[in-house]
């Protein structure tokens, strides 16, 4: 099979009067795949020469993927990939013999015409599980098609679409009014969040998302009305699983929303709020709903400002019955002495919390004791925290470690299609 892929793809190229890209050959007669396989044409690899993939290149390989239908993930992060790109990946998309269930596509190219294309594409295709969008400038518009296709597919279980820009920061000022299709005015505002809450009210019915990354969305509204749309959203949604709003800028106001919807939500287990303003009042939302809501298992306060207090209303809720939080991180949340013990104290107390990361606050020598403690005891596993502790003239410190929070906690491998997990 390697070799008819690679005959095929020398053949189109031939065809199509396009040269040959060697890391796309050097690849495909590596992988000598028998029945299906993994794809991964990667533009930043460092341990290999690489010639990253341009549209010519994507056309070529989905005519040769056509002609054999034989792979199930397609990994072309981080190459030179347009929305003209996009086009042939489409057509691949909408093969009935298509049998990719996961596109990466971050960190190319692509627009908002790119956006479009692959929404169109998608609404009648029934095998792909993932799409990874982000770090492409798809804006606003393409945002809004993204909600469209949420509306209409009920395959797709991954979407990400983090730092894409979601707000079009280029057609208007914080004090221009917009004006909508139906002449009416309508205050800056509502443009900044609209398509952020378009995906929002688009997640209230859709049965299948289980995981969905808007992180660095560009949002202009002090007002947080967007957290409302979301909020109301996890109130009836069941099936999200995985939710990131890291750097959306969300505040106590926009936290205290949240937790509304959270307090019905029997589906999410993990919420990532990390780089935002959240701080102790914010917090103390959040434990609240931590003793109502006994699904959530990771929370990722990181870069954050909860400080003693918001740790100290952490401690509270990871020692309350029904706490089913296992990993949290609090890194970088200028929490001291004070707060850091009672953490400490908590997870003594607390079986099922299993990960605690705290690099970035103060760790003064109790806190350091008190984690060499942890280890030492078996409490707490060596890679299940971000600081290791080491002796130097009868004094103890802490040294960070290169563990953190996963980054990912759903799977398709773990939950399969269309299964509540």
């Amino acid at each position: 099979m390697a070799e008819n892929i690679c005959q095929f793809y020398r053949e189109f190229c031939a065809e199509n009067q396009i040269k040959t890209n060697p890391y796309i050959l050097q690849i495909l007669q590596e992988r000598n795949p028998n029945g299906e396989f993994a794809l991964k044409l990667r533009g930043n690899q460092r341990l290999r020469q690489v010639q990253r993939l341009s549209d010519d290149d994507v056309l070529v390989l989905c005519k040769s993927l056509q002609r054999l239908s034989c792979v199930t993930d397609l990994d072309i992060k981080f190459n030179n990939i347009t929305n003209a790109g996009i086009t042939h990946l489409a057509e691949l998309l909408q093969q009935e013999n298509s049998r990719v269930r996961t596109l990466d596509l971050s960190f190319n190219d692509i627009l908002t015409h790119g956006a479009e294309t692959l929404s169109r594409s998608l609404k009648s295709n029934h095998t792909l599980l993932s799409l990874r969008l982000s770090g492409n400038k798809i804006g606003n518009e393409g945002s809004m098609h993204m909600a469209s296709l949420l509306q209409v597919n009920d395959t797709l279980e991954e979407l990400e679409l983090s730092d894409c820009d979601l707000v079009n920061t280029h057609t208007h000022t914080h004090h221009e009014p917009i004006r909508s299709h139906h002449d009416q005015l309508h205050p800056a505002v509502s443009q900044a969040t609209q398509s952020v809450t378009a995906l929002a009210i688009a997640l209230k019915n859709n049965p299948a998302l289980r995981c969905i990354d808007i992180s660095r969305p560009l949002l202009f509204s002090h007002q947080e009305e967007w957290a409302e749309h979301w909020a109301n959203m996890l109130a009836l949604n069941s099936s999200l699983v995985e939710l990131h709003l890291g750097k959306t800028g969300l505040t106590d106001t926009g936290t205290e929303k949240l937790t509304r919807g959270l307090r019905f939500n029997h589906s999410l287990r993990y919420l990532d709020l990390r780089c935002n303003h959240v701080t102790r009042d914010g917090v103390h939302h959040l434990t609240k709903m931590l003793r109502e809501n006994q699904t959530l298992e990771l929370i990722d306060l990181s870069s954050n400002r909860i400080e003693d207090e918001g740790a100290e209303y952490l401690s509270e809720a990871i020692t309350s019955p029904g706490c089913s939080l296992k990993e949290l991180s609090v890194k970088s949340n200028n929490i001291t002495t004070q707060g850091l013990l009672a953490l400490t104290r908590a997870i003594k107390a607390n079986t099922t919390l299993t990960h605690i990361y705290v690099w970035g606050n103060h760790l003064e020598e109790p806190v350091c004791k008190a984690f060499r403690e942890l280890v030492s005891s078996n409490r707490l596993q060596p890679h299940q925290t971000d600081v290791s502790a080491y002796e130097v003239d009868g004094q103890v410190f802490l040294a960070e470690a290169s563990h953190c929070l996963r980054r990912h906690f759903y799977s398709l491998d773990d939950y399969g299609t269309n299964t509540q997990p």
